[in-house]
């Protein structure tokens, strides 16, 4: 039910960004959600890729800082509302999203988020008992 994610610690300057897309390109590796935030100095880029451990080697070995953690990719009904649902759910059991970022593609016309919780746990368990689907590791690649 959860899903490993790479996070890349990367100085803000021209050409970064695009340095870490070639190195995946040129290696296979297929990008299926990604999320990129900044500060004035570095920014962070958030990665679920097809080939983790092969990633984070190429990565590391290209001189960038690479970590991994684990996030939950749920389907919500993509109409108004969607959101606030999966929310309130959480709320309601005190589980607090550290960050979200949305996914590209679509599930049987519902639309996909990728969470990070601070009780990762506890938050499967709440959004299953609220009726909320959680998309395995397997199923996020098949996109």
């Amino acid at each position: 039910m959860k899903v490993e994610q790479i996070s890349i610690f990367l100085e803000n300057k021209s050409g970064r960004l695009a340095e870490i897309t070639d190195i995946l390109a040129r290696n296979g590796i297929n990008i299926r959600a990604l999320s990129l935030a900044d500060t004035a100095d570095f920014g962070i880029l958030r990665l679920i890729v097809d080939d983790i451990e092969k990633t984070t080697r190429l990565l590391k070995e290209n001189g960038f800082t690479v970590g991994t953690n684990e996030v939950v990719a749920v389907v919500l009904p993509d109409r108004p509302g969607g959101l606030a649902g999966i929310l309130s759910a959480l709320q309601d059991q005190r589980v607090n999203v550290e960050y979200m970022y949305a996914f590209v593609q679509k599930c049987e016309g519902n639309a996909v988020l990728i969470f990070r919780f601070d009780g990762i746990e506890k938050a499967i368990d709440t959004l299953q008992k609220a009726g909320f689907k959680i998309l395995k590791r397997e199923e996020v690649l098949a996109f």
